[in-house]
C-alpha cells in the first residue's frame, strides 16, 4: 500500500521551530497542483525543489511538515501557477514543473517514499488552505507553538487537521466463494469494493452495516477488521473489515452511486493497476485465497 515504504518511516512529530537547510525539501502546492522535477519517463524518478533551489524565498512562508530518513519536508503553498513567482533560481526554472496531483494515481513513480511524502502533504496543504481563517469569527488563524493546530488570536478556537474515517468493505459469499466487487458510477473506474465514510454517532461496524445495505441492499454478519490506511488525495484514514453475507444474496444496486456491482470468485476478481490502495490489498488476499 502507499504507505508501506518499509525500512523507512515518516516521522511527523510537529516541530515549529525548525528552518529549512539548503537540502530540505520543498513541497509546492498550488491548489491541485504539485511542483514537480521533469519527469523521467524511463525511470519514473520524481524530485522536488529544495531550498537551495530558491532565492530570496523567506522562511517564514514554509511550513514544517514531517521527516523521512533524515530529509526533512516543508510546505509552501501558493495561488500562482507562474513559476517566476515563485523565486526560483533562473538554473532552476527549466526543471520543474506544476502537475495535477492525481498523476501519482496513474502510474508507479519512484522513490516511493516520495509518492508517499506528497500524497500526506497535500492532505496537510488542503488543510492548511481551508483553515486561513477562523469558522467561527472570521478573524486570520495564527500557527500554534506547541501542537499541528492553528488558532485563532481574537476568539481561541482551535482547528486541528481533519481526518475522515471510512470503511472498505469486502462482502464475501462464503457459500459460493465469491466476492462482491463494484464500479463506481463517476470517477475511479477501476474494480473497487462496497465503501462509504462513518456519520456522526456510528461505529465503524455500523457503518459496514449501513453501506452495504446502501450500496447492494444486502445484510451481513461476521463483520471483522482486517487493516488501516492513511489517504491523504481525501484526508481519509480507511478502516477495511471482511464480512459474510447473509440471507439473499441478490445485489439491488444504488444506481446512483454505482455502475456495476457483482459477485465474482477468485479466478474472475481483476485487480487495480497500482498496489497503492487497501481495497486493492483486500480484493488480492481474497484472490490469493488468503481470505475467505
Amino acid at each position: 500500500m502507499i504507505q508501506d515504504i518499509s525500512p523507512s518511516k515518516l516521522d511527523n512529530h510537529y516541530d515549529p521551530s525548525k528552518n529549512p537547510t539548503d537540502g530540505s525539501i520543498i513541497l509546492v502546492f498550488s491548489k491541485e497542483k504539485n511542483l514537480l522535477g521533469n519527469l523521467n519517463e524511463d525511470t519514473k524518478e520524481i524530485s522536488f525543489p529544495r531550498y537551495k533551489d530558491f532565492s530570496g524565498l523567506e522562511k517564514e512562508k514554509l511550513t514544517y511538515l514531517f521527516t523521512i530518513d533524515g530529509e526533512e519536508f516543508f510546505l509552501l503553498l501558493t495561488d500562482a501557477e507562474d513559476k517566476s513567482l515563485l523565486s526560483l533560481n533562473a538554473s532552476a526554472v527549466s526543471s520543474y514543473e506544476f502537475n495535477i496531483f492525481r498523476t501519482y494515481r496513474n502510474s508507479y513513480f519512484y522513490p516511493k517514499t516520495y509518492v508517499y511524502a506528497a500524497f500526506t502533504a497535500y492532505q496537510l496543504a488542503e488543510w492548511y488552505m481551508v483553515t486561513k481563517f477562523c469558522g467561527r469569527c472570521g478573524a486570520e488563524n495564527k500557527h500554534s507553538t506547541k501542537e499541528r493546530a492553528m488558532i485563532c488570536p481574537k476568539c481561541g478556537n482551535i482547528i486541528y487537521p481533519r481526518i475522515n474515517p471510512a470503511v472498505i468493505i469486502g462482502v464475501i459469499d462464503k457459500e459460493a466463494g465469491k466476492l462482491l466487487l463494484t464500479k463506481y458510477k463517476t470517477g475511479y473506474g477501476h474494480n473497487a469494493l462496497v465503501a462509504g465514510f462513518t456519520e456522526i454517532g456510528e461505529t465503524l461496524e455500523e457503518t459496514v452495516s449501513r453501506e452495504v445495505m446502501e450500496e447492494v441492499g444486502l445484510t451481513v454478519t461476521n463483520i471483522r477488521y482486517y487493516k488501516s490506511q492513511p489517504w491523504g488525495i481525501a484526508s481519509d484514514i480507511l478502516v477495511g473489515f471482511f464480512c459474510d453475507v447473509t440471507g439473499k444474496r441478490e445485489i439491488t444496486m444504488d444506481q446512483g452511486e454505482l455502475r456495476f456491482a457483482s459477485w465474482l470468485s477468485p479466478e474472475d476478481v481483476e485487480l487495480q493497476p497500482l498496489e497503492y490502495s487497501l481495497t486493492n490489498e483486500m480484493m488480492k488476499m481474497f484472490k490469493e485465497g488468503k481470505i475467505i
